[in-house]
């Protein structure tokens, strides 16, 4: 069965617009559009990822360990942003999408910028909360707004090409960071610097500011009609848009998330489920803090997950048609699990390179941050650019295109990451993380279309929410901080601190085999449960399908 057609022959039966006759779909403005959503996911990387490269000085400033600089960058902000992503995310479905996006961006830049006024761990992960919650805001808007703008065809590619903002903003983050944190170490090193600020805290200050300017230019982008791209145009707005989003927030804040139950009259089997995972999750999470002596991080992750049970149980009620799209789709849920492990590799390795590159083989901050930051940057961009394209072109040919990118990518990406962390030459290493980036992110469009192509238009944005959950709880939330937490047991047991995080590295690829199994229960459903799609609506009870 070929996927060269824009829609399967059941959408194409009742389009309510000619796709190829509008000019709104793949004209100008949509690329438009793409660029500027690109330069907002670059401020949203910029801000999230300068941290790796100002990891030593803080760690250093504050007294902290590897395992809390991980939960710093990683868990916290994770937790948060997966959470508030959830009803983000439903907010985008039922509002003006770009007006969520300026707004969210001007949080996370003002979040950022007041990064430079921590005196505390405690101050900074306060404030990487912040940022955690702003930064929810943009991508479900994005990906939805993108699958308005461009048609099937050409949805991997737009998707792909937006999400190289990841590499170009972790890139410029990284470059940025370094050279300031020189700059300023260089300009006062007597250490009697204006209002006592080290370097990292004016790193925060320059990446944070012009973010706030930049969200009055998104302001001006136009909303797209929703479905547009594929004739299923939905022109009913939803009548309490911000009564949605308030809903979702209780389904999965707690302690608000079980009256959030009782409230949408949830059956005793749900209710004394949600409460026998609460138990459960916070007896293991006490366990796990006591075991391994970090309460912030199992706490931290015990009321994410049981949040996010709850959000599933909350939506089965509220939108049953929805969650039976996205949760009963076993190519979705098992594409999503198996692209997930692959960021609990890349998020963790991402980050910890360039700490051990300046810690194992005594690199300078801004040489480090300069070849780690053309590398993102570079290499990044044209991976995730070329795997869209990539990824468009084998949905020509087969079906199961989207898991078998995946499949690629963990494949290529494995060998070059082992060679780049135990390269005895760290000019090797730089170069060899030009192709370690090209291959680790050309998977990235095939994941967020694989979430797309499986439910109906007004539900992208719910499906990206969840998409972005698993990848940040198993990718952001846990890779960093295992790394991290090994680098600590490692050391503890008489490894120097380069060798012991260069083992910790290495030890976190074998999460890719969890990828491949899962990529393989994905490859088999994917060509049916995407054919079926509208089927699948109307067997749930979508009603005008």
């Amino acid at each position: 069965m070929s996927n060269d057609s824009e829609s399967s022959p059941e959408e194409a039966s009742k389009p309510d617009i000619n796709v190829e006759d509008n000019p709104a779909v793949g004209g100008a403005y949509s690329y438009y559009v793409l660029s500027v959503l690109i330069i907002v996911y670059v401020f949203n990387f910029i801000d999230r990822s300068i941290l790796s490269i100002l990891a030593e000085p803080i760690k250093a400033d504050l007294g902290i360990s590897d395992a809390q600089i991980g939960f710093l960058y990683g868990t916290v902000f994770a937790v948060f942003y997966a959470l508030f992503g959830i009803p983000l995310g439903r907010l985008a479905d039922v509002w003006n999408r770009k007006s969520l996006i300026s707004i969210g961006l001007f949080f996370w830049s003002a979040m950022t910028a007041l990064s430079g006024t921590a005196r505390s761990f405690v101050s900074l992960s306060v404030y990487r909360i912040g940022v955690g919650v702003g930064e929810a805001s943009a991508s479900p808007s994005a990906f939805s707004m993108l699958g308005d703008y461009f048609p099937p065809r050409l949805r991997a590619t737009a998707l792909a090409i937006y999400s190289s903002g990841v590499y170009i903003g972790s890139g410029i983050g990284m470059f940025l960071g370094g050279w300031i944190v020189k700059s300023w170490d260089e300009a006062y090193p007597a250490g009697d610097a204006p209002f006592d600020l080290s370097g990292w805290h004016v790193a925060f200050f320059v990446v944070g500011l012009p973010g706030l300017v930049m969200a009055l230019w998104v302001w001006t982008l136009r909303e797209p009609i929703r479905g547009m791209s594929e004739g299923i145009t939905e022109t009913k707005k939803h009548p309490h848009p911000f009564l949605a989003f308030f809903e979702e927030v209780l389904a999965v804040l707690p302690p608000f998330t079980f009256y959030s139950l009782i409230r949408s009259k949830a059956s005793t089997k749900i209710l004394t489920t949600n409460i026998v995972a609460a138990v459960l999750l916070a007896l293991t999470g006490v366990g796990l803090a006591i075991w391994l002596d970090e309460k912030a991080q199992w706490i931290a992750l015990g009321v994410g997950i049981y949040a996010s049970i709850s959000w599933m149980q909350s939506l089965s009620l509220r939108d049953p048609i929805a969650f039976k799209m996205i949760f009963r789709s076993r190519a979705l849920v098992c594409g999503v699990i198996g692209f997930a492990f692959i960021t609990f590799v890349t998020y963790g390795v991402g980050f910890w390179l360039a700490p051990f590159y300046m810690r194992g083989h005594e690199q300078d901050i801004a040489l480090v941050g300069r070849n780690f930051g053309l590398a993102n940057a570079v290499g990044g961009f044209a991976g995730v650019t070329f795997g869209g394209i990539f990824s468009d072109w084998l949905r020509t040919k087969t079906p199961r295109a989207r898991p078998y990118v995946g499949f690629i990518a963990v494949a290529t990406t494995a060998p070059l990451a082992l060679w780049a962390i135990y390269t005895p030459n760290p000019s090797t290493g730089y170069i060899i993380a030009y192709l370690y980036n090209f291959t680790s992110s050309m998977w990235l469009g095939s994941g967020v279309a694989l979430a797309n192509e499986l439910v109906l238009p007004r539900m992208r944005a719910t499906a990206s929410a969840f998409y972005l959950l698993m990848l940040t709880f198993v990718g952001l939330a846990m890779g960093p901080y295992t790394i991290g937490k090994v680098s600590d047991a490692l050391q503890a047991s008489g490894l120097k601190e380069g060798p012991a995080l260069q083992d910790a590295m290495a030890l976190s690829i074998l999460t890719f085999g969890v990828s491949c199994f899962f990529f393989v229960i994905a490859a088999k459903n994917v060509e049916r449960e995407e054919s079926t799609r509208l089927e699948r609506a109307r067997e749930a009870g979508e009603p005008g399908i």
